[in-house]
């Protein structure tokens, strides 16, 4: 059984394009939020109650929607919905890239994270398309291919993948790591008619090292799927040796 979440909301065609494709595979259940939770990380709901209800059921497909983030949505799913482990979670497709930096802000990495910390093999499927009307079917065999070798060979345990797909041709595949690099510029001053000032969400992403060919951003700017694997563990072990010369 397939776990599908995103961070688009239920209606995104990414999320639809990506049911359709698991639909393939295996039995699926679809837990989904009930609007765009964009940006929303690991983000859990603590002020108020969560809710969720079934939306649509037939032969191999269960979907519920849900008030939650999509953090919330696998917590709901491995906890009320589903009866036993789901084989495979996986979230998007994601309207967007979320290479580099972006992993740490997204809410579809953030319910693969959640996945992952479960045991349960997860994978995270992006486009570098914002568009509401993005086009999937370059990507969708890709997809299918990616979804099948990790149920195929599994995934180390504390380990998921993070795939984003370029737009246009697709060259290839190609493993890859983390970009370094930053967003700035962030936030657009303007006026509301009433005179005060308010921000607005923007900016640019900043690449240190674009020309590094191990990179994601790399592979997506010369056309390739980029494969990130992303651990939960974020200790870095070196520098935890330096620490232990530290004198307090």
């Amino acid at each position: 059984m397939i776990l599908i979440t995103n961070d688009d909301g239920a209606e995104a065609n990414g999320i639809k394009t990506l049911t359709r494709l698991m639909t393939q595979i295996g039995n699926v259940v679809v837990v989904a939020p009930d609007g765009p939770r964009s940006g929303q990380s690991n983000a859990l709901t603590v002020t108020h109650p969560v809710r969720f209800k079934k939306s649509n059921e037939r032969e191999g497909l269960t979907e519920y929607i849900c008030t939650g983030t999509p953090t919330d949505c696998v917590k709901l799913a491995l906890n009320e919905i589903v009866e036993r482990t789901p084989d495979l979670i996986v979230a998007g497709i994601n309207h967007g890239s979320n290479a580099a930096i972006n992993v740490i802000y997204s809410g579809t990495m953030g319910a693969v994270l959640e996945g992952c910390e479960n045991g349960i093999p997860s994978i995270g499927f992006s486009i570098d398309n914002h568009s509401l009307q993005a086009d999937f079917t370059l990507f969708e065999p890709y997809v299918l291919k990616i979804t099948r070798k990790a149920l195929e060979e599994g995934l180390p345990d504390g380990i998921c993948l993070n795939v984003n797909a370029p737009v246009g041709e697709i060259s290839g595949i190609r493993t890859a790591r983390q970009c370094k690099g930053r967003w700035v510029k962030e936030f657009e001053k303007r006026t509301d008619p009433h005179g005060k000032a308010y921000y607005w969400l923007t900016g640019y992403f900043e690449n240190h090292e674009p020309g590094n060919e191990e990179t994601d951003e790399w592979a997506l700017a010369h056309q390739f799927i980029s494969i990130v694997p992303t651990a939960i563990d974020m200790t870095d072990y070196n520098f935890m040796e330096t620490t232990r010369n530290w004198e307090f």
